[in-house]
């Protein structure tokens, strides 16, 4: 292991990154550099560091949703301190062309490495020394990721230019046969197309175990091995696929046709995901891995205020290392301690919905996520959630090296909880969210001709429910909680069981707005609100999802009207133009 260590440390990423002086130069996040199609592969070990050099690609691009989407959306609003670029974003100004925080660039620069990766490995799988199975994991990671940076740019910009072909930098792209200009519903048709297909016959879904690789005696334990966290770089395939099922069942809903086999498919992925992590029986008894327990409110500010992913939360996370030159920008903005800058606050009314009885049903002041999202110092409100003041994980202020979640356990049980919805399993929708399943509810899904619990019962023991006390491998100290029912105080969401009252389809989107209204809270400043008040928009034609939640924050009524005007019109996407020739 150590030998294979030296030779990484030593080899130039051959995509084009510079020679590497040193391990600490390894991750270094810079994105100048150019992805030189030519050079080609002559070993595995430049297999390996070539797709490294994909992800520094993406962490230089990790904080830039979060900083992009929350600033628009209902959570923040700009300090006193704050920069031209980010009032504008703030509100919704119409042009923002030369808006750094809106210029897409590092994405493209994402797709560009990618490209130029996906060709070079399929010239080098040729070569008599090629590791095939390493081969297979690497281009699949590679492709997830390229597929990741455009769902991305989809649910950002509403539209992206897609193309296959390895150019060296952004100003190469143009219109023409190799690069399609594609919307919104083209994007994800297109994204869930290249998953299912695969590359050069390798599934999408194949993952690679760096930690396997790279210490096969194991000569460092897991828990304590730099390798564990590699694994956390490639956007996790379950959550990819349906997360973008989701965006189709939408774009079908909205108009008109049926969406239920894309909702299917979500579901059963994510709940033959969920079923798979939350059986690990490392710790039988205390285990609490993946699923909303007793345990979450002791282990949420640790998700984030932590030195690398935690594992109960974690599936894909881009991370940093701020000893290795490996920072992102949010505690920059966030944070009021010196060196930051303090560019962004969160809102009065933003604070107010977590602590709100009517918002956050039996919240208060002590509630968990009110005091892990919002700090105050200095008399100054700020974001807490990455690094509260005092931080024991992160000593210093200006250690920007906080990781980001890609996806994150909570999520997979959200968006379980929006397919169940679209599927009509109502009272399985409710114990994911609200109350937890119980050993009552799991009673019903060993019977497979009960819809309602398909897919909760256990692979391994189908007369048990892993999710509840009594699991396939004994008694389970931590039982699923759901959603909210892990946080002491909080009551139940109120959300519809049946259909009697509102009719199918105002049931569905009662539902909905509930999960949207409690991502506010779940999700708050991890960029990924923002992306799902789209997603429902687009759903019922009804911006007004969007516009009241985000006109809310802005105490200037008329800002708020210009504001709620502007989404209404259609500016929920970002505008920015390519300019492409």
């Amino acid at each position: 292991m150590k030998l294979i260590y030296k030779i990484i440390c030593a080899t130039c990423i051959i995509s084009g990154m510079a020679m590497m002086s040193a391990c600490s130069d390894f991750w270094d996040p810079e994105t100048d550099d150019e992805f030189k199609g030519d050079d080609g592969f002559s070993s595995n070990t430049e297999m390996y560091t070539g797709f490294l050099g994909i992800m520094t690609k993406m962490q230089a691009i990790g904080d830039k949703e979060i900083l992009l989407t929350e600033t628009r959306g209902e959570l923040i609003e700009p300090t006193e301190e704050s920069s031209n670029e980010l009032i504008a974003l703030n509100q919704y100004d119409d042009n923002l062309q030369t808006n750094s925080y809106a210029n897409p660039q590092g994405y493209y620069e994402v797709i560009i490495a990618c490209n130029d990766y996906l060709s070079n490995m399929r010239d080098y799988k040729s070569r008599p020394n090629v590791d095939v199975s390493a081969w297979n994991a690497l281009v699949v990671s590679a492709l997830r990721t390229k597929v990741w940076t455009y769902k991305t740019l989809a649910e950002i910009y509403g539209k992206a230019v897609w193309f296959d072909d390895p150019v060296t930098e952004v100003t190469e792209i143009r219109t023409g046969d190799k690069f399609q200009l594609m919307e919104l519903s083209q994007l994800i048709d297109k994204c869930l197309m290249t998953l299912d297909e695969g590359f050069d016959g390798v599934s999408a879904d194949l993952e690679i175990d760096w930690y396997e690789w790279l210490d096969p005696t194991h000569s460092v334990s897991l828990s304590n091995s730099q390798y564990r966290k590699w694994n956390y770089m490639v956007p996790a395939y379950a959550g990819l696929y349906a997360e973008l099922c989701l965006w189709k069942g939408a774009l079908l809903d909205a108009a008109n046709q049926d969406a239920t086999s894309y909702y299917q498919k979500a579901a059963d992925l994510l709940l033959a995901t969920l079923g798979k992590q939350i059986n690990v029986t490392s710790d039988p008894g205390s285990n609490v891995y993946w699923l909303p327990s007793a345990a979450t409110p002791g282990h949420y500010s640790p998700i984030w205020n932590n030195s690398q992913p935690y594992p109960y939360e974690a599936v894909s996370a881009i991370i940093y290392d701020y000893t290795n030159n490996q920072t992102n920008t949010l505690l920059k903005h966030f944070s009021n301690e010196y060196p930051n800058k303090y560019l962004l606050r969160p809102s009065a009314k933003a604070k107010e919905h977590f602590i709100s009885p009517t918002f956050n049903p039996g919240a208060a002041t002590n509630d968990t996520r009110y005091k892990c999202v919002f700090g105050t110092s200095s008399g100054q409100d700020y974001i807490a959630k990455y690094r509260p003041v005092g931080s024991s994980a992160r000593v210093n202020a200006y250690q920007d090296d906080c990781h980001i979640y890609v996806y994150r356990a909570t999520q997979y049980h959200m968006m379980l909880c929006e397919a169940l919805n679209h599927l009509k399993r109502f009272i399985a929708m409710n114990a994911v969210f609200n109350s937890g399943v119980k050993a009552g509810d799991g009673d019903d899904c060993f019977h497979p001709e009960l819809p309602e619990w398909r897919g909760f019962a256990s692979t391994v023991d189908p007369t048990k429910c892993d999710w509840t006390g009594t699991a396939n491998w004994g008694t389970r100290k931590y039982p699923s909680l759901g959603i909210r029912g892990c946080f002491t105080g909080l009551v139940a969401r109120t959300v519809k069981d049946n259909t009697h009252e509102l009719g199918e389809q105002g049931t569905i989107k009662f539902n909905d707005l509930a999960l949207l209204d409690e991502s506010m809270l779940e999700f708050a400043a991890e960029g990924k609100v923002y992306p799902m008040m789209n997603r429902m928009a687009l759903r019922y034609n009804d911006l007004s999802i969007v516009a009241d939640r985000v006109s809310a924050k802005y105490e200037d009524e008329a800002l708020a009207a210009t504001v709620r005007s502007k989404i209404m019109a259609g500016a929920n996407w970002v505008p920015y133009d390519l300019q492409l020739k």
